[in-house]
């Protein structure tokens, strides 16, 4: 396999690739099997991702899934062998970004804000797009192109739509985290994604089984991008988000608060697990080493950790700023249900401990220190 790419065997192909006429049955069937020959030797060998893409495949794939050309199994492999070059790939992300290859995903996506996919290759045919798009979203100059090329706008259409919905939250999510995301999210108010994303977060959709996509999952990344939204929007933008959570007699707080309870008690259910876990491997005279401990946060992750973890967070940044029918009504509610804020402020401090959504140190060393401001405020 390396005296292959050694070779540079991927340079011939994508010269054959462009010489192929897939309007011919044999020459397509040559541009399928070729592509077939990528993705096995990525399979075999991952590292090979960058070599491959920068000998001229991506570009190619760029190409193809622009040509205005029926949708068929060729333009289905050259989204899945996209995807796989993108996954896990500082270069090749620059390297699609650089091409302009934000604006073609998006090109992808325009038809799914207006009909669900119907069939499992379209269903395919949709995922992913998206999912290029979230990996390239991890480097901030795509965050930048994507918004130049009016991904939020299309985004924000989408979100109308059920199957494609929770793709669409998804790259919002990526879109608008961390100070990278600082111009999404303002962008994202202008365009009145309020009045979208809101809708969602006072009532989660059903689950969806087409897409497998859960109702904590859909919870998760609504959560993840109003975090995002009160950390990274200043100005009137912020004075638009706050308000929100003061209309209709501060629905929006009720419905926080009701969510922060559901995963509280889910986190309390696993909680009581690992301790119990914790316990037999004491009993047996075995110690609780970095191990063990890291397993159990993956557990208590996948309870819900990380949903609540940005509940508490959203709590502390409303709390905070200085609106005082808010502050009243979380307390109020805290009390009522026999909780406190120190189990909030216990939950946010273990959040900063364990910041995901920063790129340069810098930022997770500012981070936690805007956390700890915002809990002297709360």
């Amino acid at each position: 396999m390396d005296a292959l790419v050694d070779g540079q065997v991927v340079v011939p192909l994508v010269q054959n690739l462009e010489r192929l006429d897939e309007s011919v049955r044999e020459e397509a069937d040559g541009v399928h099997n070729t592509l077939a020959i990528v993705e096995n030797m990525n399979e075999f060998q991952p590292e090979m991702c960058t070599e491959v893409a920068q000998q001229g495949l991506l570009q190619w794939l760029l190409k193809r899934l622009k040509a205005k050309m029926p949708f068929d199994a060729n333009k289905l492999s050259c989204s899945e062998v996209l995807a796989i070059l993108l996954q896990d790939n500082h270069e090749n992300r620059e390297l699609l970004g650089e091409v302009d290859g934000i604006d073609v995903l998006l090109q992808q996506l325009p038809v799914f804000k207006r009909h669900n996919p119907s069939t499992a290759e379209e269903q395919e045919k949709m995922e992913n797009p998206f999912d290029s798009l979230c990996s390239c979203l991890m480097l901030s100059s795509n965050r930048e192109r994507f918004l130049k090329g009016e991904g939020l706008q299309l985004m924000n259409l989408i979100l109308w739509e059920k199957i494609s919905r929770s793709r669409a939250l998804k790259v919002l999510d990526h879109a608008m985290i961390g100070p990278e995301g600082t111009g999404n999210c303002h962008k994202f108010v202008d365009i009145l994604g309020l009045r979208t994303i809101f809708p969602l977060f006072m009532k989660s959709p059903r689950k969806i089984k087409k897409v497998g996509t859960t109702e904590r999952e859909l919870e998760e990344h609504v959560c993840w991008i109003l975090a995002s939204l009160l950390c990274n929007v200043r100005g009137q933008q912020r004075t638009r988000l706050l308000n929100k959570f003061t209309e209709k007699d501060n629905e929006k707080v009720d419905r926080l608060m009701e969510l922060h309870f559901k995963y509280l008690g889910a986190m309390q259910v696993a909680d009581k697990k690992i301790e119990g876990e914790q316990y037999d491997i004491v009993w047996w005279g075995e110690i609780i080493d970095k191990d063990v401990e890291d397993e159990s946060y993956l557990w208590r992750l996948d309870a819900g950790l990380s949903v609540l973890q940005h509940m508490c967070y959203i709590m502390a940044e409303i709390c905070s700023a200085n609106v005082s029918q808010i502050r009243q009504r979380v307390h109020q509610i805290l009390n009522m249900r026999g909780s406190s804020i120190k189990i909030v402020r216990h939950i946010i401090k273990e959040y900063s401990e364990n910041i995901r959504d920063g790129g340069s140190p810098e930022f997770r060393e500012n981070k936690p220190k805007r956390i700890v401001g915002l809990l002297k405020n709360f």
